[in-house]
């Protein structure tokens, strides 16, 4: 026993040296205060890709700190920007690249201009006969309505075609009008869901227990994930625009080479070379787009970099706190197994009964391991908030759950009783009697024993019972007060005996043996009985003859201790055997 609790102290010795050397590193290391983000000038670039407004907008969402703010709003602000220029370069691709007319879009476009002069005649044709009607006869107006009322539903469906004509000349990309309307569109809603979004600061609730360490530090590195991979997207945005503005820049240089050596030619070469120039300076501008795009990615990578700076060092906080946590509990194991050991020597030098003291340091030590579960508990789940809410809800919910277990921890407190039992006692539990050879606090085990009247040696079977049974059943200890028991013996007298004078002979024999025990047994028995009218306790042995097949059978019925009934039971077999040995002992007289 006391080599595993040297071995367990020197294990949690070594992992407390460890816990100390981790609240040293993560306590010597302090978190990057954060940098706000330069701004970036300018406000051009490619196409309309919201996906770093998209993801700036949900990182915000989540929990953040008065510490993370800035960084929050200068990472809303540079995405804003990202979008801004790629709807900006979307609109100048527009204009300098105009879709193609193809086969498919002039089959469009001539159904369209069909279906608007369709729509100018019927607008005119109405216009003529509503002043037709004005003018007309009564009896010529019902004709004349009939006739409005079919150019009416006919003018319906003249703009019912022009309004499919044009949808679909949209999707064909012929009308440049109408895709610039729809970029601008969806630029202004997700302008408009930028401007909504709002920054908001969480101040963190301090927390105890291992347990909400544990989520908080899942939760920081759950968003860490996610500003690691918003990073990372902006690093390769911002390598792309590099790669297309070096793309850009090698065509402008052939172009450069190809104006020198057209210098000196006519007029239409002057106009082609205008031409030229002016597509090489709509490339400079952008050049200038991609450059302005790819700063502002690395702006918001650095921006998300610091973030994640931030965030470490909160995990690091959570650790070392998580780590205070584990040292208080390797400290409360330390102080349990020193006290103890400290309160086992104090015990064993005592002067006192072996019972009493046995129930001593069994007490201690239930006592010392409980508390020390009880404040390990509340290191690792930490005090609830509604303390008193709590435990009446944790009890109610224990008490159903834990019935059995509840009554057997209360069962051992009246066994630890003056009426109770102890370790090495002979008792009677449920009808199984044995040795009381461990009690613990939610169950007792006994080495069985034969019955009483047969056989006291063990059978070697251990029976475990739950200590509910103190209260909710009953026992009887034969070790204590109360340990008398009636044993009896049967002798056989052979045939042509007399077994008079062995009756008398053992009848002294056992009175002898058994006075001091009958008195103690009748007084302890009358000052059980509370009742004052309740007569005497008979505790004189008794002897029966009875004649059987072969002679005489003698039962004799007595009082004795139990741990003494082996020994008596002995000493009378003795005399026994002695007696009817004995042939001067008379013969039984015959009858005629």
């Amino acid at each position: 026993m006391k080599s595993k609790q040297n071995v367990l102290a020197a294990v949690l010795v070594v992992l407390l040296v460890a816990v100390a050397y981790g609240l040293y590193e993560t306590s010597r290391i302090r978190t990057t205060s954060p940098t706000a983000a330069v701004p970036a000038t300018g406000d051009t670039a490619p196409s309309i890709d919201e996906s770093s407004l998209t993801t700036a907008q949900q990182i915000v969402r989540l929990p953040t700190t008065r510490e993370e703010a800035p960084l929050a709003e200068d990472a809303l602000r540079l995405a804003d920007q990202e979008m801004d220029m790629a709807f900006a370069d979307a609109v100048r691709q527009a204009a300098l690249h105009p879709p193609a007319v193809t086969p498919e879009v002039q089959a469009i476009v001539a159904r369209l201009q069909a279906a608007e002069r369709s729509l100018a005649r019927h607008e005119a044709r109405i216009a003529e006969l509503t002043a037709a009607l004005a003018a007309a006869k009564p009896t010529a107006k019902d004709s004349i309505g009939d006739r409005l009322a079919i150019a009416n539903a006919r003018l319906e469906l003249d703009h019912d075609e022009v309004d499919d004509a044009h949808q679909d000349l949209i999707r064909a990309g012929g009308d440049p009008q109408g895709r610039m309307q729809a970029m601008v569109q969806a630029h202004k809603e997700a302008s408009t869901r930028s401007d909504s979004t709002r920054i908001t600061i969480t101040v963190p609730v301090e927390t105890s227990g291992l347990i909400h360490r544990a989520q908080s530090w899942l939760a920081l590195d759950a968003k860490t994930t996610l500003i690691e991979q918003a990073k990372a997207a902006a690093e390769m945005s911002a390598v792309a625009f590099a790669k297309q503005h070096d793309a850009l820049e090698a065509q402008a240089a052939q172009a450069d080479t190809s104006s020198r050596a057209s210098a000196g030619l006519g007029h239409d070469s002057a106009v082609a070379v205008v031409g030229s120039t002016r597509r090489r300076a709509a490339q400079q501008r952008a050049r200038a787009a991609l450059d302005q795009r790819a700063d502002n990615e690395r702006q918001l990578a650095r921006v998300y970099g610091t973030w994640i700076g931030v965030l470490n060092g909160q995990q690091r906080t959570v650790i070392n706190h998580a780590l205070r946590g584990v040292l208080a509990v390797l400290i409360i194991g330390l102080i349990g197994l020193f006290f103890d050991k400290w309160l086992e020597r104090l015990v064993g030098r005592l002067r006192m009964e072996r019972r009493r003291l046995e129930t001593l340091r069994t007490t201690i030590r239930v006592s010392l391991q409980v508390t020390g579960v009880l404040i390990i508990l509340l290191v690792i789940f930490g005090v609830p908030n509604n303390f008193g809410t709590f435990l009446g809800l944790a009890g109610a919910g224990l008490t159903v759950a834990l019935k059995d277990f509840i009554i057997g921890f209360f069962g051992w407190f009246m066994l630890m009783g003056r009426n109770g039992i102890r370790t090495g006692d002979l008792v009677e539990i449920n009808g199984v009697t044995g040795e009381v050879v461990e009690l613990g606090l939610f169950h007792t085990v006994l080495l069985e024993t034969g019955d009483w009247t047969d056989s006291n040696h063990p059978t070697g079977r251990r029976v475990t019972f739950t200590n509910s049974f103190a209260i909710e059943g009953h026992y009887f200890n034969f070790s204590t007060s109360g340990q008398w028991l009636w044993d009896e013996i049967r002798i056989v007298v052979p045939a042509g005996r007399d077994p008079y004078p062995i009756v008398d002979a053992i009848r002294q024999e056992v009175e002898e043996a058994t006075a001091d025990s009958a008195r103690q047994a009748e007084q302890e028995w009358k000052g059980a009985s509370r009742s004052p009218g309740a007569g005497g306790v008979a505790v004189a042995p008794a002897v029966n003859i009875k004649p059987i097949i072969g002679g005489i059978e003698i039962t004799v019925r007595y009082i004795t201790r139990a741990p003494d009934r082996l020994e008596l039971r002995s000493k009378i077999y003795h005399t026994a055997i002695e007696l009817l040995g004995d042939k001067r002992l008379p013969a039984p007289a015959s009858r005629s």
